[in-house]
C-alpha cells in the first residue's frame, strides 16, 4: 500500500512564502508523476504544478514565475515552493501521486491535503 502525505501548508502574509510536501511512502517501484491542485470554497478545482519523471514541470499561468515543483529523487517526496504570496492563492492544496508499485502495476492516489491561507 502506498501512502502519500502532504504538509507544510499554513497561514502567511501577502507577499511571504511557503513551501509546501508531498510524500508517498510504501511499495514503490518508481516515480510517474505529480500533480499539485489547489480548490478555494466555491471556486472550481485548478492543477497548479506538475512533475513527471524526466523532470519536466508544468504550471499554471496563475502561479508560474512564482511556485517552483521540484523532487527529491531519494525520499520520493515532491516540494512545491510558493514565492511572491498572494490572497487568491488561498486553498487547500492537495497532490495526486502515480507510481510505479512494480514494473507493471501503475498506482495513482491522493494524499489527505493542506490548507494554505494567505492574508490581506
Amino acid at each position: 500500500q502506498v501512502q502519500v502525505v502532504e504538509s507544510g501548508g499554513g497561514l502567511v502574509q501577502a507577499g511571504g512564502s511557503l513551501r509546501l510536501s508531498c510524500a508517498a511512502s510504501g511499495k514503490i517501484f518508481s516515480f510517474n508523476s505529480l500533480d499539485w491542485y489547489r480548490q478555494a470554497p466555491g471556486k472550481q478545482r485548478e492543477l497548479a504544478a506538475t512533475i513527471t519523471s524526466d523532470g519536466t514541470t508544468t504550471y499554471a499561468h496563475s502561479v508560474k514565475g512564482r511556485f517552483t515543483i521540484s523532487r527529491d529523487n531519494a525520499e520520493n517526496t515532491v516540494y512545491l515552493q510558493m514565492n511572491s504570496l498572494k490572497p487568491e492563492d488561498t486553498g487547500f492544496y492537495h497532490c495526486n501521486v502515480e507510481v510505479r508499485i512494480d514494473p507493471e502495476t501503475t498506482w495513482n492516489g491522493w494524499g489527505q491535503g493542506t490548507q494554505v491561507t494567505v492574508s490581506s
